[in-house]
């Protein structure tokens, strides 16, 4: 019984791995995801300012679906990426609106140029993430475990050894 009980938290982390391998992993390792941190109120109240996105990547998208696209070369903020959803198709792309904006984009992109449709959302995990990476934290979580370091460390592997200190005596 008591390994069947130690084997189950394996067992979970294994799942859960899995899942993240075949489900989650970014595009950069390979696999179907790409992540996009909201920023703005375009399209609110679907996305608010700091949600976390995974995009899956598909074959096609149509009217509806809200999408990831960046803004093209020439544009003031060239190569930002845009949350925004399908509101219909044009000639040279797709035509795409803010849920929260009265007008459409300007831009129009491809399914080529589009990275991917929104599959999950997280709230506001994009702001723990942005808190997580700022320097106050990464210093506090280096200070802290420089303490815990010098803390556990044990006396006897910084002093000298008995043998070395009877040599120097004879």
């Amino acid at each position: 019984m008591t390994t069947v009980r130690k084997a189950v938290p394996w067992l979970v982390l294994s799942v859960l791995a899995f899942g993240w391998v075949l489900f989650l992993r970014p595009v950069a390792l390979g696999g179907p995801a790409s992540y996009i941190v909201v920023s703005g109120e375009s399209m609110e109240p679907t996305f608010y300012d700091g949600d976390l996105v995974v995009l899956r990547d598909r074959p096609a998208y149509e009217v509806g679906d809200i999408v990831t696209f960046p803004v093209p070369e020439g544009e003031p903020g060239a190569g930002s990426l845009v949350v925004h959803r399908i509101v219909g198709e044009g000639t040279d792309g797709f035509v795409m609106q803010g849920d929260n904006k009265d007008r459409v984009d300007d831009w129009t992109p491809s399914t080529d140029e589009v990275l991917g449709e929104a599959w999950v959302t997280a709230p506001n995990v994009g702001t723990m993430i942005a808190e997580l990476r700022s320097p106050p934290f990464l210093a506090a979580i280096v200070g802290g475990l420089t303490t815990v370091m010098l803390l556990n460390r044990r006396p006897e592997e910084h002093a000298e050894p008995k043998q070395d200190k009877e040599l120097e005596h004879a």
